[in-house]
């Protein structure tokens, strides 16, 4: 201690050091808020609310889609009014889910037109972290960027299904991101069996079932396991991809190795209307990451700002250890 005293510039540069060391951060996840727009629209308030006034120690707030039950003007009318509360807080992302999309959200045709209308790509451009979209003005494919724990950072957000031309795309905007640490954040993937949505493991909900599902060539859609095979396996820089959409227990969790040898952390979290033990479409559960790229850390919780409580099972609540960020 008396070398600090003698040599004060060099407690100033330790001091320094220390403040520029990589810090830890939060993601949110805020899965199918569905039941809330239909019947509970002071639930998803509540938690809107709670991410814009803890947004210091939050980097990036992520919606895995089925923001509304039946797109419909009302619905979106409280998706809007509960998502603008973040607006100018903190940077969000969000996709459409089955029941985003179509008539009465039956996902019969992909007509997003009142996503787009409610939530518009001339508000979300002006973003300092948004990046660009599949197609002109449509939010139903977008990608992101931010900075933070001393890495650089890429979302893909990814429609319902993703057609086959926008897994093309997305494959484009990570080639052109190598440095980045990619995460895929869209609607169905995982499974509630810790497998990836798909016909062949006889899932329920699969995209291919839905009218939209029906479509071939560049318009295909692609399940979760096709989309394992076609693009998050692919990278080494993908770290994470996040879902939502299916039913039963409402969560999933496997981690697999891309081709490159590294690992991907592939989560589902839904705790809307219809998931087992399910209250008030979720009581406002959502799931925040904690990253400490410095520890090699990710600790996943989940909390209601509705209830304030954290639910505690081995399903809700886990840390990843010895991540190679």
């Amino acid at each position: 201690m008396k070398d600090f005293y003698k040599f004060p510039w060099l407690l100033s540069l330790l001091i320094f050091l220390a403040s520029c060391a990589p810090k830890a951060f939060k993601l949110v996840l805020l899965p199918d808020t569905q039941t809330y727009c239909s019947a509970f629209p002071e639930i998803f308030y509540a938690q809107t609310e709670w991410i814009a006034n803890n947004a210091d120690s939050i980097a990036f707030v992520l919606h895995q889609g089925d923001i509304t039950d039946n797109n419909s003007d009302k619905h979106w009318t409280v998706a809007s009014n509960a998502l603008n509360k973040l607006d100018g807080k903190v940077p969000y992302t969000f996709v459409p889910g089955n029941h985003d999309i179509g008539t009465g959200g039956k996902s019969d045709v992909r007509n997003t037109e009142k996503m787009n209308s409610f939530l518009p790509f001339v508000k979300y451009v002006k973003n300092r972290s948004f990046g660009g979209t599949f197609e002109s003005d449509k939010m139903d494919n977008t990608w992101h960027q931010f900075t933070a724990g001393g890495l650089k950072w890429l979302i893909l957000s990814l429609e319902f299904g993703p057609r086959n031309v926008v897994v093309n795309w997305a494959k484009q905007v990570i080639e052109q991101h190598p440095n980045h640490k990619v995460i895929i954040n869209t609607h169905a993937y995982m499974y509630s069996d810790n497998q990836r949505i798909s016909k062949q493991h006889k899932h329920n909900w699969v995209p291919q079932d839905y009218g939209l599902g029906k479509e071939s060539g560049a318009n295909a859609v692609n399940d979760g396991e096709q989309l394992w095979e076609k693009l998050a396996s692919r990278y080494p820089n993908v770290l994470f991809v996040f879902s939502g959409h299916v039913l039963n227990d409402g969560t999933g969790t496997l981690v697999s190795k891309g081709d490159h040898g590294n690992d991907v952390y592939q989560m589902l979290a839904n705790y809307q209307g219809g998931v087992i033990n399910t209250i008030k479409g979720g009581n406002g559960n959502l799931r925040i990451l904690t990253i400490a790229p410095k520890k090699g850390t990710i600790s996943v919780k989940t909390y209601s700002p509705y209830t304030k409580e954290y639910k505690k099972e081995r399903d809700q609540e886990f840390t990843f250890t010895d991540v190679r960020f």
